[in-house]
């Protein structure tokens, strides 16, 4: 999938823009997807007719308006703070098969191995307009991003971990409607604080060599955990719709290990993929039903009180 050239200008960057990643009936399996979730939660809320014949787009954006919040709803895993049995959370047919398509699995391999395992940390995200934004609206899966690593998003157990984020575009990511950013290099782990977000400590980053990734819907860009970005802030009339996966060499930790993770492709073992959607949502339930019974276990690993975050 990738060529020589692409590799090595991801190992010397720690990124990488491909365009066409997602198969078009892929992409809009997806969008047929949530698009009907978000007109089931509608008729729960009792908007359905009252927003009938809008686009997915105004709908949706009417709803957070109201106050209604379709993210966690909409998202393809359990959040950071305290779950329980009925913390809300979408599993689809679509999405698996966007998860495993094997163009995005050729591309993973050549950067990390044949040996892959989807790794849980993976969210959806919708951007509505910034201008439409609660005050108070800090949630980096629907505002802008801060300056982070992805290593840092992780726990400790998975500092040596091969992994590559895998960011899928939904719909055009452009500088108005906040695509993502990037500073081209390959950091150490750099001390980050519990700020808007999980953020890079200030001054650690020369935010003027900061370089915009416009990517067109289908497109991917895909990051090395340990390269600088974050996001620009939705300044246009429209949503901005991606999706954030990654991948790990399989047997080596995830950085969420109470979260379920499974074989995406295995040359050595192909048996042991998994290929069945409803496994991998009944995955994500299970885990959900014991997480509720259990004391709270924390996602963040930065500290507040550290000297850098003063």
């Amino acid at each position: 999938m990738l060529t020589e050239t692409q590799i090595r200008n991801f190992q010397t960057h720690g990124y990488l823009v491909v365009d066409n990643v997602l198969e078009p009936d892929t992409l809009s399996a997806v969008q047929k997807e949530y698009s009907a979730l978000l007109d089931g939660l509608l008729v729960d809320w009792g908007l359905a007719d009252e927003l009938a014949g809008m686009s997915f787009q105004d709908k949706l954006t009417t709803a957070y308006e109201k106050g209604l919040d379709w993210f966690q709803p909409m998202d393809i895993s359990l959040p950071g703070d305290r779950i329980t049995e009925d913390t809300p959370m979408h599993f689809g047919p679509a999405v698996f098969d966007m998860l495993t398509s094997p163009r995005i699995l050729d591309m993973v391999e050549d950067l990390i191995g044949s040996e892959i395992t989807s790794n849980p940390i993976q969210h959806v995200r919708i951007k509505p307009p910034a201008r439409t934004l609660d005050a108070g609206e800090i949630r980096a899966h629907v505002g802008g991003t801060d300056w982070h690593q992805d290593r840092a998003v992780a726990l400790e157990e998975a500092d040596q971990t091969d992994m590559v984020t895998v960011w899928l575009a939904i719909t055009d990511a452009t500088v108005e409607n906040g695509c993502l950013q990037v500073i081209p290099s390959k950091h150490d782990l750099l001390p980050h604080c519990p700020q808007r977000q999980t953020a890079i400590a200030d001054g650690f980053i020369d935010k003027s060599r900061a370089k915009p990734l416009p990517v067109k819907a289908g497109g991917a860009v895909l990051f090395h955990p340990m390269t600088p970005h974050g996001s620009l802030d939705n300044v246009s009339d429209g949503i901005r719709w991606s999706f954030d996966l990654r991948f790990n060499k399989t047997g080596q930790p995830t950085g969420r290990s109470h979260f379920p993770e499974f074989v995406a492709r295995s040359r050595t073992a192909p048996e042991t993929e998994l290929r069945d959607w409803k496994v991998w949502k009944s995955m994500w339930e299970d885990t959900r039903s014991t997480l509720a019974r259990k004391e709270h276990v924390d996602i963040h690993r930065w500290s507040a009180d550290a000297p850098v975050c003063a």
